[in-house]
C-alpha cells in the first residue's frame, strides 16, 4: 500500500512539474546535469531517467520506457527476497522443532537432512535475491548517468561513415573511409 501511494505521489508531482502555463515563456537550461540525474535516481529509482527524458530534444525522447522495467526488476527481485527469507525462516523453525522431536504436519514428508538442505537452498537464494536487488538498483543508477551524458549528443542523419573500395597507386586494392559531419 505504501508503495502504491509513493508511486502515485511520484506520478502526480512529475506531471505537476512538467506542466506549464501557456502564457508564460519557458526558459530552458542549456546545461544538463549528470550529477542531478544520478542523485535523482539514487533517491527515487527511475526519476533520473524521467529527468533525462524531459531534457531531451523533441525527436529523441525514448527514456520513459525504462521506468516500468526498473520497477519490475526491483519488484520481482524484492518479491523473491521476501519469499526466500520467509521460507528459510520456516525451514529453520521446523528444524529446531525436530530437534525437540516435534514434527509439523506440513513438513512430515521431509527428513531432517531434507529440511536442512531446503533451508540452505533458500538461504542461498535469499542471498542471490539481495544481489539482484542491488544489481537492478545500481544498473539504473549507471543508466541514468550514461544517458545524461548523451542528452545533447547529436545522432542526426548528417553524421555518417562510408567505406568504399579503392585502388592505391593503381596497383593494390584498398578501402576508402570517409566521415561526414554535416
Amino acid at each position: 500500500m505504501k508503495g502504491l501511494v509513493l508511486l502515485l505521489f511520484i506520478l502526480f508531482t512529475s506531471t505537476c512539474f512538467a506542466s506549464q502555463d501557456d502564457t508564460t515563456a519557458v526558459v530552458k537550461d542549456t546545461v544538463h546535469s549528470v550529477k542531478k540525474a544520478v542523485i535523482l535516481s539514487a533517491v527515487i529509482p527511475g526519476t533520473g531517467q524521467i529527468y533525462n527524458h524531459i531534457a531531451m530534444p523533441k525527436g529523441k525522447k525514448k527514456a520513459f520506457w525504462k521506468v516500468p522495467l526498473i520497477y519490475a526488476g526491483l519488484g520481482a527481485s524484492t518479491y523473491f527476497l521476501i519469499y526466500n527469507q520467509t521460507e528459510q525462516k520456516n525451514y529453520k523453525e521446523e528444524y529446531t522443532l525436530r530437534q525437540d522431536s516435534i514434527v509439523s504436519p506440513n513438513y512430515a514428508q521431509f527428513t531432517d537432512a531434507g529440511i536442512l538442505n531446503l533451508y540452505n537452498q533458500h538461504l542461498d537464494w535469499r542471498d542471490l535475491s539481495i544481489l539482484a536487488v542491488a544489481a537492478v538498483y545500481f544498473i539504473q543508477l549507471i543508466d541514468a548517468g550514461v544517458e545524461a551524458h548523451f542528452v545533447s549528443f547529436d545522432i542526426s542523419e548528417d553524421l555518417s561513415l562510408k567505406l568504399e573500395p579503392t585502388l592505391l597507386n593503381y596497383r593494390a586494392a584498398g578501402l576508402k573511409m570517409s566521415f561526414n559531419f554535416r
